[in-house]
């Protein structure tokens, strides 16, 4: 009995981790190979905001997944290596959008890698360096960045890992927390 519970235990651990990956891996192949050579305007606004919508859809439907899940924290950890790489190609797509049809709108020129590269630092708040945005479209575009990436590192992280504890509690018997519980640290 015992012996199953940790072959099945195995699995789910093998299975989170092969979506998540496939899922990470999938989304950055799909940034290569997409045709981002449009430009900057109007379509490019829009895929932008669809893509944020596309992301918030996403992480509203882990955290009920993570709720509901029997393994929470494999739930959770694959929702943030889903949810995250889709955010990040959101705004690296942009970006490159900009860089291709207003040419000076960084420091240099960006290609995919570049963007991506770009997305990254600032999502990691590492700073500036080698490559900055010079325009204003490029500075407006960033800032956007900057308050989605507070929004993605506190709100939804709050939100999926209180599922977790949701779900966690129920496994353990204790049911939904009280109010008072759910915001303690």
């Amino acid at each position: 009995m015992e012996r199953n519970a940790a072959r099945r235990r195995r699995r789910f651990l093998l299975g989170h981790c092969l979506r998540a990956t496939a899922a990470a891996g999938l989304l950055t192949a799909l940034y290569y190979v997409a045709p981002l050579e449009g430009g900057f305007g109007i379509l490019t606004v829009l895929t932008l905001v669809l893509g944020l919508l596309a992301f918030g859809l996403l992480t509203a439907w882990q955290v009920s997944t993570i709720a509901r899940s029997e393994y929470p924290r494999l739930s959770a950890l694959e929702a943030v290596v889903t949810a995250v790489p889709l955010f990040l190609i959101v705004f690296s797509a942009t970006y490159y959008m900009l860089s291709e049809s207003v040419p000076g709108s960084f420091s240099e020129s960006l290609n995919r890698t570049d963007a991506l590269y770009f997305t990254v630092t600032v999502f990691a708040t590492v700073g500036f360096g080698d490559i900055v945005p010079v325009t204003g479209t490029g500075r407006v575009l960033t800032t956007v960045q900057m308050i989605a990436d507070l929004v993605v590192v506190g709100v939804i992280a709050k939100a999926l890992f209180g599922a977790m504890k949701i779900a966690m509690r129920r496994r353990s018997g204790g049911g939904l927390p009280s109010a008072d519980e759910d915001d303690a640290p």
